[in-house]
């Protein structure tokens, strides 16, 4: 008794046209990016990084050219991560599944792994039989395609912890032979899982493992850009013999090249399914052999619903519409939220710790006495000196003990560093009496001595 249908292995067959040259066009430069990003150089100074994109654990920090995200400040990854989503839930209401077709990690490394296997095994048909066969041909095509394979992951995973790591010092210590094995443990890890899910899960990815094929037909309408057959025009079909005309039957000829070359394996001609990733090579493919019995392309093209229920109608494809709108929205406040926040972002933080042993000290006068603990972090790349004050109650006093300058407008931190001060801060007993429940409000600000940003915190007085 079988439990489930095994998987049936597929050889995606080649094809030329319009579509399968925009995606080689893509999948170059999704791979430049990738992999020649982490050696673009921005200069921040000489207490920081120089990696244009870089996430530095060692500070933990995140780089990004001119933009830094502290650790204090993942509601920004927040952010980045509502505005993808949005984003793709925008582009999905208005083409379909095209990110998968033509952007998602599994769709290009998944391509350029057929493609090695193209090259080194043959096209579909000697890819089949050579599938079939065991002998020293197969070992030895198997054998260096698996080979290049690994070549191809490794490269990925070196590509992948460049970005967390300088990487022109990482190439520099593999030149020499000097491994530190914790990044090694990290390339063999991404190069091992490029391996197994371009090189065998493939298509098994997109089917089951993505949760977006599961939802993404949610976000459709019927002005949706998608992959179709014009069914009207193509049925009935059947094969084509020499001289026949095409009178009393449908432009289909019934050569399945739309299922040999599509990756998923899935015939289009059945409709619209889960498993279709609107790659557009089944257009191409068809268009193709169209061409060759003389009749008109886009037999599949892609195409909205309302367009295939009524095609004398020939209603335009309509960028604005409700869903859209609304995504567009929604997409707009976002990015507008998050760029309004990075521009007026602070290069000064303040946190402020009471010493709580004691909480509080009485002075031979009366007056009670608090310690704190005053955190000053500095964002810039310079050193800075900053001013400690009390803004409120004017009755209050302070001194600082953290250092040996012991003067309020001179706190010095460092670059991309916290500056930690110890201060004692004093109420009069005269103050302190018209407040009968043993509890004030101290209000302090840090001021950078080089501008006029500063930064007020407030903090308890406890008294009783």
């Amino acid at each position: 008794m079988k439990l489930f249908e095994a998987r049936k292995r597929l050889f995606p067959q080649a094809v030329k046209g319009r579509f399968r040259k925009l995606k080689n066009i893509l999948n170059f430069i999704f791979l430049s990016i990738y992999l020649f990003s982490p050696f673009l150089r921005y200069d921040r100074g000489v207490s920081a990084p120089d990696q244009a994109i870089l996430i530095d654990f060692s500070s933990n920090k995140l780089y990004f050219f001119f933009i830094e995200i502290w650790p204090q400040e993942t509601y920004y990854l927040a952010g980045i991560l509502i505005i993808a989503a949005i984003g793709l839930f925008f582009v999905t209401s208005l083409f379909g599944r095209i990110w998968c077709g033509y952007a998602c990690f599994q769709t290009v490394w998944t391509d350029i792994f057929i493609v090695i296997e193209r090259f080194l095994q043959g096209d579909r048909n000697e890819r089949i039989i050579l599938d079939r066969k065991n002998n020293f041909k197969k070992i030895y095509k198997k054998s260096l395609t698996h080979a290049v394979w690994i070549l191809i992951g490794i490269i990925t995973g070196f590509g992948f912890v460049c970005y967390f790591t300088d990487s022109f010092e990482l190439v520099k210590s593999f030149y020499n032979l000097e491994f530190d094995w914790e990044i090694l443990g990290w390339i063999i890890g991404i190069a091992a899982s490029t391996y197994v899910m371009a090189g065998f899960a493939r298509e098994q990815v997109c089917t089951y493992m993505c949760p977006y094929s599961r939802f993404q037909s949610a976000m459709f309408d019927s002005e949706t850009l998608i992959i179709t057959y014009d069914e009207k025009r193509g049925e009935p079909r059947q094969k084509l013999k020499t001289g026949e005309s095409f009178d009393n039957r449908g432009d289909c000829i019934d050569c399945k090249q739309c299922v040999v070359v599509c990756p998923t394996g899935i015939d289009i001609r059945n409709g619209l399914q889960m498993e279709c990733i609107a790659c557009g090579l089944c257009i191409d493919a068809c268009d193709n052999i169209m061409e060759k019995i003389g009749r008109p392309k886009g037999l599949i093209r892609y195409d909205t619903e309302k367009n295939l229920l009524n095609p004398s109608a020939k209603n335009k494809f309509r960028f604005l519409k409700p869903r859209t709108f609304y995504y567009g929205v929604i997409l707009t406040i976002t990015c507008g939220f998050m760029i309004f926040n990075l521009a007026s972002k602070s290069k000064l933080e303040m946190d402020i710790i009471p010493d709580r042993n004691p909480i509080f000290v009485t002075l031979s006068d009366g007056s009670i006495r608090n310690g704190y603990i005053i955190k000053i972090l500095n964002k810039t790349h310079e050193d800075k000196i900053f001013t400690l004050s009390i803004a409120s109650p004017i009755e209050a006093s302070f001194k600082v003990q953290s250092y040996e300058g012991n003067e309020a407008n001179n706190l010095p931190v460092g670059p991309d560093s916290v500056g930690t001060f110890k201060i004692y801060t004093t109420l009069p007993k005269e103050f302190l009496d018209k407040n009968i429940e043993g509890r004030n409000f101290i209000d302090f600000v840090v001021k950078d001595n080089a501008n006029t940003e500063e930064r007020k915190i407030q903090a308890v007085f406890i008294s009783k």
